[in-house]
This record gives C-alpha cells, structure tokens and sequence, in this order.
C-alpha cells in the first residue's frame, strides 16, 4: 500500500471521526523546491520549480448553508466555523486565512462555493521556503472545484489561490508557488513563463545520472506576510517604472548595463533590477544545459544564484550561507538558497557519492556555529495536486 493511499485512508478515518460521517472525497497537493528563479515570479520572469513528495491532504464534503468549518491535524485547536458571508479579506491572522481565502477568492469570482467541512494534514515543512502555504490552498481549490464541479482548469485555481493569498491573506507572493503545487508532474521540472503561464515539463530524473538534490531546511522561520519581501516587491515595481517597462521580464539581458545606468545612483533599485534580470537569464541557462543533457553543468549556475540572492537581493542569511559554503567546500556540484529568503532552505546539487560527506559536513557545521541542527532530505521531482479518493 503506498503512502498516499495509507496518507488517504487515515485524513478519511479523522474527518469521519470528527465530523460524524465520511467524506465526500480525498485531495493531495505538495509543496514544491525552486531549482532556479527566484524573486522572478512576481516581474513577470521565468522560474523552474519541482513538486516534492511531502503533501497537503484535505478530505473534504460540501456543505449547503454557507457555513465554512476547517480543522487541521497539525495545529492545536478544535474546529473553526466561519460564516461564508462574513469572510473578509485582513480579518483573520491565523492558518485558517488560507483556505478560507480561496473560498472567498472562488465566491468572489462567482463560483457558487455554498460551503465545505475540511480537514487536513500536512507532511509539507512550515517555514521552510517549500510553499506549505500553497499546498494548503491547492489542496482546498481542488477539493472544492472537483465537489462542485466548478469546472476551472488548474492554471486558473493557480491564480484564484495566488489571489487569495494577495489579498485576503496580506503576503505579495508572485504565482509560481501555487502553479507548482497545482500544475508539476513527476520526474520533471516546470519551465514556467509567469506572464502568460505557459509552462513546458523538463525531464528531470538525477538519479538516473548519479546525482542527488538535497533540501537542508535551515530550521530558521520565516514569513511572506512581513516587510521585507513586500520592500523587495515595490523595490523592483520601482525599478520597472523608472525604466520604463511593465515588469523587470521586459528588461533584455543583453542590456542591463545600459539599465543599471539609467537607474542613476539608487543602489537598492539597481540591486534588485541587477538580480531579477541575470536570475532570469540563469533559468533560461538551466533550461538549455538540462535539454543538453548536461546536468551536472547546472551546478556553477545555482551558486550564482545565491551568490544575487544574497548580495543582490539580500535576502539570505547566516545558517543559508553556511550550508551553501559548507557543501560546496564538500565537494557540491552547486548549491543556493531557495524561497523566499530570510531562513528556510538551501538546496544542494551533488553527485550520489558525495552526499553522505556534504551531509555530515554540514551537520558538523551548524553543531560549530552553534545552530540548531538542520534537516536534511532528498527533493524528488513529484506529482502535482491530485483526488486521491
């Protein structure tokens, strides 16, 4: 029996126990690793995310007297009831934000959602730059436009949950985290244009080349809703404007010098536009070298990635610079962080020999550094959302 199955069964076994009869059906959405593009989503850019095996599971009924009830196995607490008439956007400020957003993102789009009883369970990393919050949302949209045959294709619940995460949560996130969650196939990565969401299915399969990508989730929290990523995001709209383009995408590599100096002397807009436009250049390397079938090449242009995120973009930290450091001082192929920044993960590329040895190197690195140990898995490029029952 596989782990989604059993997965299945015991998110049906607590909803019916909880709610007092089984559900109307079982969902699963995953959280996701970014290989490259980071900070791309939200000016239109490029980004080459995977989805992880680690889920959201939600089984789900509707419900027909406009009464929302949510319950998580992950979170002390009972069951929260809302009242689907008095969901409003800023109000709530706890982890029922997010599928009550995307019930109120899916009525205020029209969609006749008259209410659902909910229960989920998450395998997904919180605070680790993996999208939980997105796998918590897909996982909901699916549900719901599977239950009431709504009809949307998954390109669109993407937005519908980018939406509710924007505006009824508060956190400026770009799209990429939900259409990964959404859209991911297993085995693959997705080349994915944010401007118009067309998407093109990478063969991505280490394993077959005796490579490994490791995730080391720092340990270290962070939040999309606070200040600095909101900073990040109007830095770059400021850049767009005073260049004269609708979004950073439309800034042509091959003339960011003549970019940069147009900015003038703003140091922090140069920064930014510096970053988005070379990261965009970057996906699209990764994406030439891994048709190639040069895999291994792809390495030196992750740790550029880092090396803008952290200088650049400044959005990096201690525990996410030593892991990068550490693991190519141990022989990585390359390494960057991944997410949104400030903690969360890194991501580390190696040949299969190599990982027992950057794994222990890293370890012993934060036990020196006196941080608290990190976790360290493997990332397999996964399925996206799915009904599982």
């Amino acid at each position: 029996m596989g782990a989604s199955t059993v997965a299945a069964q015991q998110v049906r076994a607590d909803f019916t126990a909880l709610y007092g009869a089984a559900p109307d059906g079982v969902w699963s959405a995953p959280g996701r690793v970014n290989l490259i593009g980071e900070h791309t989503d939200y000016n239109d850019g490029f980004v080459m995310p995977f989805a992880l095996p680690h889920v959201t599971t939600a089984a789900v009924s509707r419900r027909t007297d406009g009464v929302l009830r949510l319950h998580s196995g992950d979170v002390d607490g009972g069951v929260a009831e809302l009242a689907l008439d008095a969901l409003t956007p800023g109000e709530d400020h706890d982890w029922t934000a997010y599928p009550s957003g995307v019930v109120w993102a899916l009525r205020e789009a029209g969609h006749p959602v008259t209410g659902a009883d909910i229960h989920l369970s998450s395998t997904v990393p919180t605070g680790a730059g993996l999208s939980s919050s997105a796998a918590l949302e897909v996982v909901v949209a699916l549900a719901l436009n599977d239950l009431y045959e709504l009809g949307l294709k998954r390109w669109e619940l993407a937005r519908l949950c980018q939406r509710a995460e924007n505006v009824y949560v508060g956190a400026p996130t770009g799209i990429m985290d939900q259409t990964a969650s959404a859209c991911c196939s297993a085995g693959h990565a997705l080349f994915l244009d944010t401007r118009d969401l067309s998407q093109k299915q990478i063969p991505f399969d280490l394993a077959a080349e005796g490579m490994r990508l490791l995730v080391v989730d720092t340990q270290v929290k962070h939040t999309h809703s606070n200040g600095e990523y909101g900073k990040r995001r109007a830095g770059c709209e400021k850049g767009a404007d005073l260049l004269g383009v609708d979004a950073l995408r439309d800034v042509p590599y091959a003339d960011l010098d003549a970019a940069l100096a147009r900015l003038g002397d703003d140091e922090e807009v140069r920064r930014l536009v510096r970053h988005v436009v070379t990261e965009d250049e970057r996906v699209e390397r990764v994406v030439s070298l891994l048709e190639s079938g040069d895999t291994a090449a792809i390495g030196p242009v992750l740790t550029e990635g880092h090396a803008s995120l952290r200088d650049d973009f400044r959005i990096s930290c201690p525990e996410l610079d030593l892991v990068v450091d550490t693991a190519l001082a141990s022989g990585a192929l390359g390494a960057r962080m991944t997410g949104g920044g400030f903690g969360g993960s890194a991501i580390v590329l190696a040949e299969e020999s190599a990982v027992p040895t950057i794994t222990k190197a890293v370890e012993e690195a934060f036990a020196s550094a006196s941080y608290k140990a990190p976790r360290v898995f493997e990332a397999v490029p996964s399925a996206g959302a799915a009904r599982l029952s």
